[in-house]
């Protein structure tokens, strides 16, 4: 996948295998399973994983053999990766089209269930754990490169992400959903309630966390699987996507201070930060950036002040212009506009990146070749 329209093929299209498989993730050439550490040589069937990791259509199972000589090394979060080329040996799998086997360094051949053909070259593997499973994945060089122009040039589309809607496009459109389930919103509270009274080292709260660890590894793959089938779908249909250029880690930062000078509304504060981080902002900003390389689509970060007090209609600028949440009427007397206060800020965002790319400086800081705008209306003075 190449990184411009230069045709360089880019070799870090990396799937985090043991997510979902989603619009977004078939685009990658990439394959993996989940592995049983329980019984060596056995593999997991990946449920509670919020997925059946299977593969259709993969008349044989591919062994990937690495190099000899070359050892897995640590990586992120204790992944084991081994770099390098490996070389694929079609060989037909005695136990059926949904499993292959890899042969890791010092543990030998390894059984695993497939989620995606890899269909490209292999240049790495990467052995991980999550929530007590272990996961193999494979990085591979696909050899796509990014087209020269979008499908649909002049298409353009401004986002306004938030708590109550995950995603609200400028056309009206209003992507979320719900990851987390209230009987596992119920069974996590109970499970934090019985960590609370065990004793810290024990086994029985290491059964316990790891339980915990489970429900959240579904909740965070329901989140990726839609973030990018939303990232997918709004790349195919515009050239140009704008964000605001949100600041995720300062904005969900805790409130809470020392005792000699304490914090201001920690507690509410606490609320918002879990519902910003719940909404995955940050992780939709990721899967655009990732799926427009397939479609050759720009992507585009504005500075986000005003963007929801700003009437689209005529630029009137102040607080009372949004009533609520979900409501927006321009206090100008000569305007009266109405409109949902999620799509005005999308269509202030949309043309506030419309007007950055123009001046051909796709960056988040006013381009030098604007003229200032007014504070109080957002026009040109």
């Amino acid at each position: 996948m190449g990184d411009g329209g230069d045709g360089r093929s880019n070799q870090d299209d990396r799937v985090a295998v043991g997510q979902p498989p989603t619009v977004a993730a078939d685009r990658f050439a990439g394959a993996g399973a989940a592995i049983d550490a329980s019984r060596p040589g056995a593999l997991d069937t990946a449920q509670g994983c919020s997925t059946g990791l299977v593969v259709a259509g993969l008349a044989d199972a591919l062994a990937v053999v690495p190099q000899t000589g070359q050892l897995f090394r640590a990586g992120a979060g204790g992944a084991l990766r081994q770099d390098g080329p490996a070389r694929a040996v079609r060989e037909q799998c005695p136990l059926g089209r949904k499993w292959g086997r890899a042969k890791l360094p010092k543990l030998g051949w390894v059984r695993f269930r497939w989620s995606r053909p890899l269909g490209a070259e292999i240049r790495s593997a990467t052995v991980s754990r999550k929530a007590g499973r272990w996961f193999v994945s494979f990085l591979v060089d696909d050899r796509t490169a990014t087209p020269d122009r979008h499908a649909m040039p002049g298409t353009a589309v401004g986002i306004d992400r938030g708590v109550k809607t995950a995603a609200v496009t400028s056309d009206c459109e209003f992507f979320d959903r719900d990851f987390i389930t209230p009987g596992e919103t119920a069974r996590y509270r109970r499970l934090q309630q019985r960590s609370a009274r065990q004793e810290k080292g024990s086994v029985n709260r290491r059964k316990t966390v790891l339980a915990m660890g489970r429900i959240m590894c579904r909740v965070t793959d329901r989140r990726g699987d839609f973030c990018a089938k939303t990232a997918v779908r709004l790349v195919q249909r515009n050239a140009l996507v704008v964000l605001e250029d949100l600041k995720t880690k300062n904005m969900s930062a805790s409130a809470a201070s020392t005792v000699a000078e304490p914090g201001r509304n920690v507690a509410q504060k606490r609320g918002l930060n879990r519902a910003i981080l719940d909404k995955g902002w940050h992780r939709l900003e990721l899967a655009l950036t990732s799926a427009a390389r397939y479609t050759a689509t720009t992507l585009v970060k504005v500075n986000p002040a005003y963007t929801s007090q700003r009437c689209h209609a005529c630029g009137f600028v102040t607080e009372g212009n949004r009533e609520s949440q979900a409501v927006f009427v321009c206090k100008n007397p000569g305007c009266g506009n109405t409109d949902h206060a999620d799509v005005n800020a999308a269509k202030n965002i949309k043309t506030a990146g419309q007007a950055v790319s123009a001046c051909g400086d796709l960056g988040t800081g006013r381009s030098v070749k604007q003229e200032p705008s007014s504070r109080a209306t957002g026009q040109a003075t």
